[in-house]
């Protein structure tokens, strides 16, 4: 395969995308994802509730903006690729009880944080958001209402995961009068054959409906789930998914390596190894699938992330104010975190706390008027500095020593002396070019994004670990 440039760009911060098979392969180890830094396997096991009270505390004495995720577990159907926190039940009524709990967290948590706090970002994610009943849905948002300040003006990015499969007549519309303007939808692939085999029918038709029906409504920046690497799959039969994918025009696109791991993540058990591509089909499928992506005129944002050039994801990149957190790439990145739900994880400036995994650990918690965090992190200084740097590069592709320098009064050269000389063999393989002003990630650099960040990862200095997907 040879590496040819495949986008052209009139702005000079999106450099032109490359593939470059033998860099991929040298470069392609495990990595973290960096939806936080320090990453989730730093967090202490042992997180002490009252460091998450002090750092609260000093969450709203800064009286940022928030960003409410709420983790809604329930699924009442089992993906067999899936490896989220969930539980597979068709009893409704369990709905209820789940967001009461929530209910009474949601209360602790806006006394600890603040209850003015204007709310400019929320999310439900799960398991499935739309197996809530609808009256489920509007109690809670009802009462989030009643302990926070939702905010209704067009600026507010309040978004919620979809299953085409469980939305009826009622759903979208009600999401949209509870004040969602956002929704992102699962279809990981068209194919029947491949369907099957990971439990999850959901014909073509059904996608398309409820894409038209939430366009109908006024929903923006519409994202549909992707997933590369299922049973079965060929780079013939996901071109063929990809263009079905293109004509419904999707204003984001999340395309995701599927990672088998069977003996972390149960479900998987279920899908044959025999019948997954190989890794090199997996290759070719990712290259034309980029390819098709940028030729169809989409931006490749990052990571797994494409967006067409007038969606707000595309447009906070070019004027470098892209952010990333939990839910993925944001533009919201002046919001602090409060989550809610069983295995929600919050972040402060300098602190990051999880809930607990365990479903009846976490309903006891809040069954006691206690709050069911277990795990977390408070952040150094050296964390912070190195989180913004991370940042810097898998959002903005680039690094600008003058900016580092003004924000945290250090100067780079001195402070990533180690790192700077690490970085001299991707210099040297073009992933990344230093002008002496600017750190800039290349064309055949944004692919291996991740690969970058690591050398600025004091927690992975002794090279890759087993614990992350491959990086590719």
């Amino acid at each position: 395969m040879t590496s040819t440039p495949v986008l052209k760009t009139t702005e000079s911060t999106l450099p032109e995308f490359i593939w470059d098979e033998a860099l991929i392969r040298r470069y392609d180890l495990s990595g973290p994802r960096y939806t936080s830094y320090p990453t989730a396997v730093e967090f202490n096991q042992n997180y002490p509730v009252e460091d998450m009270v002090r750092a609260a505390a000093r969450s709203k004495a800064s009286d940022r903006p928030l960003s409410l995720y709420t983790h809604l577990p329930f699924c009442a159907h089992l993906c067999y690729y899936c490896a989220c926190n969930k539980v597979i039940t068709k009893k409704r009524d369990k709905a209820m009880p789940y967001v009461e709990r929530v209910l009474k967290e949601a209360a602790i948590q806006s006394r600890l944080f603040g209850a003015d706090r204007p709310v400019t970002q929320l999310h439900w994610g799960g398991g499935t958001p739309t197996f809530l009943p609808k009256d489920v849905m509007e109690h809670l948002m009802a009462g989030y209402g009643e302990l926070f300040n939702l905010q209704t003006g067009d600026d507010r990015d309040y978004s919620v995961e979809i299953d085409p499969r469980e939305v009826d007549q009622d759903t979208l519309p009600t999401l949209w009068d509870l004040g969602f303007n956002r929704i992102s939808l699962g279809v990981q692939d068209v194919n029947p054959k491949v369907q099957k085999a990971v439990n999850r029918i959901q014909p073509r038709e059904m996608t398309e409906a409820v894409l038209n029906e939430a366009r109908r409504l006024g929903f923006r920046s519409i994202n549909l789930d992707l997933i590369y690497g299922l049973p079965h799959q060929t780079p013939e039969s996901f071109a063929e998914t990809l263009e079905a994918v293109i004509e419904m025009s999707p204003d984001r696109l999340s395309v995701f390596s599927y990672a088998h791991l069977p003996d972390r993540f149960y479900p998987q058990t279920r899908i044959l190894a025999d019948t997954l591509p190989t890794p090199q089909q997996k290759l070719t499928i990712l290259h034309n699938t980029i390819n098709r992506l940028l030729d169809a005129g989409y931006e490749y944002i990052g990571m797994d992330h494409f967006a067409k050039p007038d969606d707000s994801l595309a447009v906070a990149q070019r004027e470098g104010r892209l952010h990333r957190n939990f839910q993925g790439y944001t533009t919201h990145s002046e919001c602090d975190l409060v989550s809610l739900g069983v295995s929600a994880i919050g972040q402060t400036d300098d602190a990051y706390f999880q809930n607990n995994h365990d479903l009846p650990a976490w309903e006891a918690a809040i069954d006691s008027g206690q709050l069911a965090i277990t795990k977390g992190v408070n952040l150094t200084r050296d964390d912070r500095i190195r989180r913004w740097v991370i940042g810097q590069l898998i959002c903005q592709f680039r690094l600008d020593r003058q900016m580092f320098t003004e924000v945290w009064q250090e100067d780079l050269d001195r402070y990533f002396t180690d790192e700077l000389s690490r970085l001299k063999s991707m210099i040297k393989d073009e992933l990344i070019a230093d002008d002496g002003n600017v750190l800039q990630v290349q064309p055949a650099g944004r692919l291996l994004i991740r690969a970058i960040c690591q050398i600025f990862d004091l927690y992975r200095k002794e090279g890759a670990s087993k614990r992350f997907s491959r990086i590719i």
